[in-house]
């Protein structure tokens, strides 16, 4: 069901290959160890299709309630959970540098810079267009590449320059 929202998903497909391979690779141990016509490597698919589903909901559970909220128009309560979900893969910067693995997600950019981005979009959303902008500078200054924060500022400031702020 479309929420009418803006929503972008950039794939790093290369993160798709460590993801196919440890699959293969449990799939192959499991045969050996339990042999080939047991329901082992059946369980290691099924693991394999609930895992990204369990561990995005536990680990990544702020930013799949920010989105939540996001496209419901609850922009405040969405940036409260888009801050702590920032806060979260800060702290622990290897889950989201190995989010491939861990949370077998193959997004392109990191949870920390969809979140960031996706505060300042909901600040855009209100109307506050001043918090909006330090949040995409903010993006930009952690993520130096950040496409979306780029082109969100190069919009802020024409729009400003032809008078619609």
């Amino acid at each position: 069901m479309s929420s009418g929202k803006p929503i972008v998903h950039q794939i790093a497909w290369i993160s798709l290959l460590p993801q196919i391979a440890l699959l293969l690779f449990l799939i192959l141990l499991t045969s050996v160890l339990f042999g080939s016509s047991s329901p082992a490597p059946d369980f290691v698919i099924l693991f394999y299709l609930l895992y990204p589903i369990l561990s995005r909901k536990f680990i990544a559970h702020n930013h799949r309630r920010g989105i939540k909220l996001f496209k419901t128009g609850a922009y405040a309560p969405a940036i409260q959970e888009f801050e702590k979900s920032y806060a979260f893969f800060m702290r622990h910067p290897w889950t989201d540098k190995y989010r491939f693995l861990i949370l077998l997600s193959s997004s392109k950019i990191s949870y920390a810079e969809m979140a960031l981005v996706n505060i300042a979009f909901c600040y855009s959303q209100m109307g506050d267009g001043d918090n909006a902008k330090l949040y995409y500078e903010k993006t930009l200054e952690q993520f130096p590449k950040s496409g979306m924060a780029k082109a969100a500022l190069q919009m802020i400031a024409s729009a400003r320059n032809s008078k619609c702020i």
